[in-house]
């Protein structure tokens, strides 16, 4: 079987500078005559696209589909290509997103006992003077680029926070994850060196907290020694399991909600109509809209743009295109969640949409599970940005925007705006 295109109609060039700024039309091709489309991605290895809504959905939970890159068939030199630069020398595979059931599971349910929806409902005044704190540094200015100078220290900082890793640590952090943002505009080999330094740090981190911990939980207990002190019929996180998942926590918590600020920032800043809907809403001090609001963004344009990898273990077939074993599958969240055989006029922005289930945080035993950590910053950036500043606009034309080149994440590199200034604000970050 296959639905590969027919000759005469050529399918349109991927992974370009011009594709980054708009992938949608290319997207909407895909799903109509290529919807499992094998292409040669820019790093050389070559994968299944997987366009299609209900296509996506059923790959996402298809446990044929492994997320263990030792199925990948490459040969051995291919195989650093399909994951995080650096994580396989500083043994950082042992994660959520590396791993399939039994041991998938055994982690998830030792690491959900740690990050539970009630810390994250706890941590909400932090992200609120976090976020108020960061927009203090730039409000008498009348400028600022929010993504160097908000979306992206937010998150930093949150996790940072909620991880319990010391402030005057911090900013190291917020360097390391710098260079891994970056996707190669960096150093050469800068990825993989900010992987192993950050590695090095979370070993240490952990032996201390290990060390230092009391026999019962206090009030507030930071996630790494939750992490440390949860437990399964007796069976505890190994140091290195610990490591691998307080970075994964880190990695993909803070730049899917750098580019979740970021690009709902910017889709709001071009549909003056939806955002005038969300500033009168937030003005009578309701909350309904800013919560369908940011499901909508994540749909529109979402910060994941393809679901990380997936390995077939076995023969099988995803819209009628056989996969043989060892072929990558990369499932194109950006393309399900426009699907119009899923969403009525997909591409179009409503803040009120109900019928919404989007794919942007995933689906199936895989669902993002800092989720709720990166929905509680999204809300919590986009209300404030409108509410202290009402009158922000773009300080940019749209044509010199860039958003960078990564296979997996969607975002911008900046985000230029201007506003009225607001002068008085403090300097100091909060304790």
């Amino acid at each position: 079987m296959t639905n590969q295109p027919h000759p005469q109609s050529p399918a349109p060039e991927l992974f370009t500078w011009e594709f980054a700024a708009d992938p949608y039309p290319a997207y909407a091709w895909l799903r109509e005559h290529a919807p499992v489309h094998r292409t040669k991605l820019p790093s050389g290895v070559e994968a299944w696209l997987v366009t299609r809504y209900a296509d996506a959905k059923q790959a996402l939970a298809d446990q044929r589909l492994s997320k263990n890159p030792a199925h990948h068939d490459e040969p051995a030199h291919a195989k650093g290509k399909t994951g995080i630069p650096g994580e396989r020398k500083a043994e950082l595979m042992t994660h959520l997103l590396n791993i399939d059931p039994p041991d998938h599971t055994r982690l998830r349910r030792l690491v959900s006992k740690a990050f539970t929806p009630r810390r994250v409902a706890e941590f909400a005044p932090r992200v609120q003077e976090l976020t108020d704190h960061l927009i203090d540094q730039f409000a008498d200015r009348g400028e600022a680029d929010l993504i160097h100078e908000f979306a992206f220290p937010l998150p930093i900082y949150a996790i940072c926070d909620m991880l319990g890793v010391p402030r005057e640590d911090q900013d190291d952090f917020r360097d390391w994850a710098g260079m891994m943002i970056r996707h190669g505009g960096g150093p050469r080999g800068g990825v993989a060196r900010s992987v192993k330094k950050m590695r090095g740090y979370l070993a240490d981190l952990i032996h201390r907290k290990r060390e230092a911990l009391s026999l019962e939980p206090s009030p507030g207990e930071d996630l790494i020694s939750g992490l440390i002190r949860a437990s399964d019929h007796g069976e505890h996180l190994t140091e290195n399991e610990a490591a691998a998942m307080a970075f994964i926590l880190l990695f993909a918590g803070f730049e899917t909600t750098v580019n979740l600020i970021g690009n709902g920032t910017y889709a709001l800043l071009t549909h003056p109509e939806q955002r005038a809907r969300l500033e009168r809403s937030l003005a009578a001090g309701e909350r309904g809209l800013l919560e369908t609001g940011v499901e909508e963004l994540l749909r529109y344009d979402g910060p994941v743009e393809l679901a990380t990898w997936r390995f077939a273990t076995q023969p099988l077939a995803i819209g009628g295109q056989d996969i043989a074993p060892g072929d990558p599958v990369l499932v194109v969240l950006a393309a399900a969640d426009r699907d119009p055989q899923r969403f009525a006029e997909p591409d179009v922005l409503d803040l009120s949409r109900r019928d919404n289930q989007h794919l942007g945080y995933g689906h199936g035993i895989h669902y993002c599970l800092g989720a709720p950590l990166a929905r509680l910053e999204g809300q919590t950036a986009l209300a404030t940005l409108l509410t202290r500043l009402p009158d922000l606009q773009l300080a940019a034309d749209l044509a010199d925007l860039r958003w960078r080149g990564g296979l997996i994440m969607r975002g911008l590199r900046t985000l230029p705006v201007k506003f009225t200034p607001v002068p008085g604000q403090g300097t100091q970050r909060p304790s």
